[in-house]
């Protein structure tokens, strides 16, 4: 990444959140953060990262929204900013908050001594005090 391009990329992370809060009245929009933009080095495409607040049936409806939104979404980022190409926009599903609070989760659980993964747990591993010796084979 350039310099320009991650200008570039701040850019049309605001004005992209800014019309969907504002110019975008599609009802199945519901909370929606613009989390970044990456647009490729020549500005033809950019992937725009998203959180999306709700279930995974509310996300994915939104996310299918979303996509039909970026035709309207690029001619108003057209009308607002002074580039020569305005990117064709992707709009992907950005889950890291999902998966740092369910990693803050398992966390929490496993200090509390409560965590019951989906994978057998190995066996703990010897601390000094529980050292056993090796035993000999006497066959």
């Amino acid at each position: 990444m350039t310099a320009r391009t991650d200008r570039i990329d701040a850019q049309l992370r605001e004005e992209i959140g800014s019309i969907l809060s504002r110019d975008v009245a599609d009802p199945r929009i519901g909370f929606v953060t613009v989390t970044a933009v990456e647009t490729a080095p020549d500005l033809s495409h950019a992937r725009v990262w998203v959180s999306i607040i709700g279930t995974a049936t509310e996300r994915t409806e939104t996310v299918r929204a979303l996509r039909g939104a970026m035709r309207f979404v690029r001619h108003e980022l057209g009308r607002r900013l002074a580039l020569r190409r305005i990117p064709v926009l992707h709009v992907r599903l950005d889950d890291r908050a999902e998966r740092g609070t369910r990693l803050m989760k398992i966390i929490d659980e496993i200090e509390a001594g409560t965590f019951e993964g989906d994978e057998p747990r190995p066996e703990p591993l010897p601390t000094p005090g529980t050292v056993r010796p090796p035993t000999e084979d006497r066959s």
